[in-house]
């Protein structure tokens, strides 16, 4: 599972009580969707060194909010927020430094801000600081570290802390494997609505790690996920209706779904799809044009089952005119990665071709192989 993106963290601190000023005007301002006003009370307010207003600058421009987007600027206010040991914009600053905005990319710099922050108690910045030991980024690797501050965050309720300590606790990276924890933090984030987690969480319960198998919480939580817009979620979904796991047995949702999945541009989805408008036992007419769409584009990815597809519709002159040439590139190349039946094809398809188109197949699959890695 990957981790979620670094993230800016936009909190607009109002104090505990309204005072006369600058500063609160222009917090009553952005509350109005008045940014402009916000930006010139804020402005009056930073440059009598007021860390919060500073801070808030530094939002309004990292966001484009009353005032030009520009990310120079929006670092010199928080840095100046930062220096003064304001919490949320060393965090800020932080991720400025890791994404390359509005400054060079520094990870040590990142890494430097991210922990100021982060021992302050600022759950986003103590799980940026896990995601950099995770990676080995500014700082040696390291999964205990990772472990020590996705705990801090997710101690504060910080879902993609949860999250992160939920993949941690299911690997075993940087603590014991225990997929009893694994299943708590997971549904800790789940339940605040992260997709990733409510993925997992279906996972566990449908594979049976730490919890007995329960297909029907598997697709509870894999719809849920799935109807955010998550593509493994959207596959689980799909092969779960294609099976009958929990649901009844229904090709044309599994259809549904690997559409869902396959529209995002991820090949085992394309490939799964393609299978599917081959086959007769679906309210979808069997389509071997639209099968060869899927089956391309999965291929052209690299993957070595929807080569062997696209590889079998040209040489049947299924959904595409026959072509031997291409027919021979595309079992070659998944013969190369293993494809028993792409090496039998092969061979019956050379049967078919004359030294020449031969040659000219090789020559395809060579072209192919240097471009694709």
């Amino acid at each position: 599972m990957k981790t979620t993106m670094h993230v800016l963290v936009g909190l607009l601190l109002a104090s505990g009580v309204v005072f006369a000023g600058d500063y609160e005007d222009g917090f009553a301002a952005y509350e109005k969707g008045d940014y402009a006003t916000a930006f010139s009370s804020w402005l009056r307010a930073a440059e009598q060194e007021d860390a919060r207003a500073q801070y808030n600058l530094g939002i309004l421009y990292s966001e484009g909010l009353g005032v030009a987007r520009d990310y120079e600027q929006a670092v010199y206010w928080y840095r100046k927020s930062a220096e003064q040991g304001h919490a949320e914009a060393q965090n800020n600053l932080g991720a400025m430094y890791q994404e390359g905005k509005g400054v060079p990319r520094n990870d040590e710099k990142a890494i430097h801000w991210y922990t100021n922050s982060a021992v302050q108690g600022i759950a986003p910045a103590q799980y940026n600081l896990a995601i950099k030991y995770a990676r080995g980024e500014g700082v040696p690797e390291d999964d205990v570290q990772a472990v020590f501050w996705w705990t801090k965050a997710a101690d504060q309720g910080y879902a993609p802390a949860q999250l992160g300590l939920g993949v941690a606790h299911e690997k075993g990276n940087g603590t014991p494997r225990d997929y009893a924890k694994a299943i708590h933090w997971y549904t800790k984030a789940a339940e605040q609505g992260d997709a990733i987690a409510q993925n997992n969480l279906g996972s566990m319960y449908h594979d049976g790690k730490g919890v007995p198998i329960n297909y029907e919480k598997a697709i509870h939580w894999h719809t849920r996920a799935a109807e955010r817009g998550l593509w493994m979620a959207q596959m689980n979904l799909g092969r779960m209706y294609q099976k009958g796991e929990g649901v009844p047995r229904n090709l044309d949702q599994a259809i549904y779904w690997f559409t869902k999945a396959a529209e995002q541009g991820h090949a085992e989805a394309q490939y799964e799809l393609g299978w599917m408008y081959t086959r007769e036992d679906t309210d979808v007419p069997i389509s071997y044009a639209e099968a060869f769409k899927w089956w391309s584009l999965a291929a052209e990815q690299g993957h070595a089952g929807a080569q062997y597809g696209v590889g079998l519709e040209y040489y049947a002159g299924l959904g595409v005119s026959r072509d031997y040439v291409q027919a021979y590139k595309w079992f070659s190349l998944a013969a190369a990665q293993g494809v028993d039946w792409a090496r039998a094809m092969l061979d019956e398809v050379e049967g078919e071709m004359t030294p020449e188109k031969i040659a000219e197949a090789q020559h395809l699959t060579r072209e192919w192989k240097q471009r694709y890695e």
